[in-house]
């Protein structure tokens, strides 16, 4: 994958977890990280101090961790990113087109960990909401992506039917 890609895909799953973007800084470490540049580096080109930019990298890092619920640091970073992502982007040179091959798309949006509250009787009709909200957030994305209905029912394991009725936001 193109470190552009990669960022794509870092940004995604920060907001998808967050609700925020990466913003200029973080952008900047990213993509000094998968060019292999040293933090001083990093932080000559985004015009901060070499400790900045080492506590963004390293909160960065951590907060990838969560999500992606495995560890990463600067060494593994685009591995990691590229088995999450697992999107293989083939460009090939066929009569000068490129060729784009998308498998699954796993941006971590792991749910809070939490015990049920069985004291309230309404609660499992709120997680039913919840979880078919979520459902309905990851089947737009996936179409974002250019996954087809079938696809998408493969990936999320859900019957091809109750793909078809989530309506498209295009």
């Amino acid at each position: 994958m193109q470190v552009h890609e990669l960022l794509q895909l870092v940004d995604e799953a920060v907001y998808l977890n967050t609700g925020k973007r990466l913003n200029d800084l973080q952008r900047g470490v990213i993509e000094g990280t998968l060019k292999h540049q040293k933090y001083a580096d990093i932080a000559e080109n985004c015009g901060c101090s070499a400790g900045h930019a080492k506590d963004i990298g390293y909160e960065l890092l951590q907060m990838l961790s969560d999500i992606f619920d495995e560890p990463v640091d600067k060494s593994n970073l685009k591995s990691v990113l590229e088995r999450q992502g697992n999107v293989n982007i083939s460009l090939g040179d066929n009569n000068n087109r490129n060729i784009f091959e998308i498998g699954c798309i796993n941006i971590g949006s792991k749910q809070p960990k939490t015990k049920p509250d069985k004291s309230h009787a309404g609660n499992s009709k709120l997680q039913k909401r919840n979880k078919n909200k979520t459902q309905i957030e990851k089947i737009d994305k996936l179409r974002y992506f250019g996954l087809n209905d079938e696809q998408i029912a493969e990936v999320l394991e859900l019957p091809l039917e109750i793909i078809k009725q989530v309506e498209s936001d295009d």
